[in-house]
């Protein structure tokens, strides 16, 4: 056993390697800290102590894991996803509860263990789950989107049993009487605190943020959280309790995003050493020795989740197909088992093999997910012909869509910028076909007679259906990079001489972007930069044609294609001199200027060859447009359009009229 410096050196360095490493198999590194904790536990290789302290320190990190859960929770969101949300999801968690608690019974467990077990195992990962749809660019299809919606209502279906636990850990009273009392606290606490504690929230948050305080903002985050979390679990109610209402209660206020920034790295921290303290309970001896039961446990009830969350998904109108996929991707245990295996085992409500069995079973099935998750597309069209036959409907629908198209442009995703771009190419008589794999969009889109149809850019397939081999042009429209990228990928094997523009956020990864094969990429903040820029310059009295130079001589460094250009006749204007460009100049009317107390008709400006553009009246909020019934007043200012040395004449008469 090592001291204490020794101890922290060798769980900083442990989980450094084992989290880089973790990350470098695309693993997430959740897995890495427990398999820190496992190897060097007390019940393995015994070279970290398991303290009391230690304990209490890793338990802040389910509060800060509550709390975020909390901050993406809202009411319009929940309303939003209420189908699938309550139906789907609530369907999921009641049946696979009901149904592990019965075996568990029939297993000889407690009601109370088997409650505890059962709530384990209906948990999903959302840290798994959700990192493997963004990477395969598939948190919008359908398979997804269901998949998120169940997580949801999962990490909402979690609050009750955090508060369940401690009631049935209590070791005096009536049982029913304990969970009425349990659940009454939850409903008057949750009653006064989003009555008045959204305003109190809002009201502090401001006072709190005005002072400026990087420092003063994350120690008002920890000590509201702490609070509210000591608030119920001094009510007899579990502590994450309160950090889920802390951050639903601040998800609602503008400091939101502020707030979830500055938690995330020490929430992180914390979370690590909550995973290790629960891989210092897995003792590995038990695991080798009873390794037969553990993985019977594991394909138990990685199938029946599968399965419950796949015939759900049936009945609720879904193909065969998408369930199965969906089922896959749920299939697994998650974080929240652990949180309730660990609160479980505080109450004394499971302890010894049972916890050690639910612990590995756990924990592989986390193990495997990643590697099983992406297999299952090919899965559900290995077991359902139908769902194969419904992608190759989809290719063919896209085919006899394009089957008349030819040096058309294919458009990537149709959404704002996508939109924006095909009514461009419509007013130019340019034809093209839009691809997105959002299905509300493409029916919406159709039915206002676009030409979009539904289908993954980035599958070989679909693009050669949509006429890749005809197209004079592809533009990727995505906002995600890993969408972007695939797309690329394919267009660089099937099309390599087939010109593509990717849109993206910024000019972060437009080298990447460029090495893939793009001919070119759009960077939105940079072009609305620039507009910004040419704005304001010509607003500010720079001569346009120096605006547009300026603006074209930045464009050729960034985007090849700008460079160098073919000048002739129309070009002439850009050789005007500054003294011949016009431009805008404000002139104010003071109290002894000619102009005050005249009608707008009576002043002649059209002899200097000067247009009059608006007028701006002090105390008024919008500028007023030229009249010439209008009478000029001290404080009016003329916005004048013309040229530099007219501008100068024009404002000399204003003010002394000659």
């Amino acid at each position: 056993m090592f001291d204490s410096l020794a101890s922290v050196l060798l769980l900083l360095t442990s989980s450094v390697l084992t989290v880089a490493l973790f990350r470098t198999l695309r693993l997430p590194a959740m897995l890495a800290y427990f398999m820190v904790g496992v190897l060097f536990g007390p019940l393995a290789l015994d070279l970290l102590p398991s303290t009391e302290s230690g304990r209490h320190v890793a338990e802040f990190g389910i509060v800060f894991l509550m709390f975020s859960v909390g901050l993406e929770f809202s009411l319009p969101k929940l309303y939003a996803m209420r189908k699938t949300l309550f139906g789907l999801g609530g369907s999921q968690v009641l049946i696979t509860l009901l149904v592990a608690m019965l075996v568990g019974k029939l297993a000889g467990l407690s009601l109370t263990t088997a409650f505890v077990i059962g709530s384990a195992l209906t948990m999903s990962s959302t840290a798994i789950v959700s990192k493997i749809l963004m990477e395969r660019v598939d948190l919008n299809s359908r398979h997804g989107r269901l998949s998120i919606g169940i997580l949801l209502f999962q990490d909402l279906a979690v609050i009750p049993i955090l508060v369940l636990i401690p009631a049935l850990g209590a070791q005096s009273g009536n049982l029913s009487v304990t969970l009425g009392l349990s659940f009454i606290k939850s409903a008057v606490l949750l009653f006064l605190l989003f009555k008045f504690g959204k305003t109190i929230i809002n009201f502090w948050f401001s006072l709190v943020a005005r002072q400026r305080s990087r420092e003063l903002f994350v120690m008002n985050v920890l000590m509201v959280t702490l609070l509210l979390a000591f608030a119920t679990k001094t009510a007899g109610l579990s502590y994450a309790l309160g950090a889920f209402i802390a951050g639903m209660l601040i998800s609602e206020t503008r400091y939101r995003y502020q707030v979830e920034s500055d938690i995330a790295s020490f929430r992180d921290i914390l979370l690590g050493l909550f995973f290790i303290s629960v891989g210092m309970l897995l003792d590995f001896h038990y695991l080798i020795n009873h390794i037969g039961l553990v993985l019977l446990l594991l394909a138990g009830f990685v199938l029946f989740k599968a399965l419950v969350v796949a015939a759900l998904t049936r009945v609720f109108g879904f193909e065969t197909g998408v369930g199965i996929r969906t089922g896959i991707i749920l299939a697994q245990a998650g974080e929240f088992s652990f949180v309730i295996l660990a609160l479980g085992l505080e109450q004394k409500l499971i302890g010894g093999n049972e916890l050690q069995l639910v612990l590995a079973a756990s924990l592989i099935s986390m193990v495997i997910a990643p590697f099983i998750i992406q297999y299952n597309g090919r899965i559900a069209r290995k077991l359902v012909k139908s769902y194969t036959r419904n992608s190759r409907q989809v290719v063919e629908e896209i085919s006899g869509a394009s089957k008349d198209l030819k040096n058309h442009v294919i458009i990537c995703g149709y959404g704002r910028s996508g939109q924006y771009l095909g009514r461009f190419l419509k007013e130019e008589n340019i034809p093209f076909i839009a691809l997105d794999i959002d299905p509300t969009r493409v029916q919406d889109a159709a039915a206002a007679g676009e030409h979009v149809m539904y289908g993954d850019a980035g599958r070989r397939i679909v693009l050669e259906a949509a006429g890749g081999a005809r197209a004079k042009a592809l533009i990727v429209s995505y906002a995600d990079m890993r969408a972007s990228m695939k797309v690329l990928h394919v267009r660089q094997e099937a099309y390599p001489n087939l010109p593509v523009i990717v849109r993206t956020f910024d000019d972060a990864h437009m080298d990447e972007f460029r090495a893939a094969g793009a001919t070119e990429v759009v960077p939105e903040v940079l072009e609305g930069s620039l507009m910004l820029a040419s704005h304001a310059l010509v607003l500010l009295g720079v001569p346009l044609n120096r605006v547009v130079r300026r603006i074209r001589l930045f464009r050729e460094e960034r985007y090849k294609m700008f460079k160098g250009y073919f000048r002739g006749v129309s070009d002439a204007e850009t050789q005007i001199t500054d003294a011949q460009q016009v431009r805008l100049h404000s002139v104010e009317i003071g109290k002894n200027s000619y102009a005050s107390k005249l009608r707008l008709d009576h002043i002649d400006l059209a002899r200097f060859n000067v247009e009059v553009q608006l007028i701006r009246r002090p105390n008024m909020l919008e500028d007023i447009p030229p009249r010439g019934d209008i009478v000029l007043a001290e404080g009016d200012v003329l916005v004048l359009l013309g040229s530099p040395q007219d501008l100068i004449a024009a404002e000399i008469y204003l003010i002394s009229g000659k």
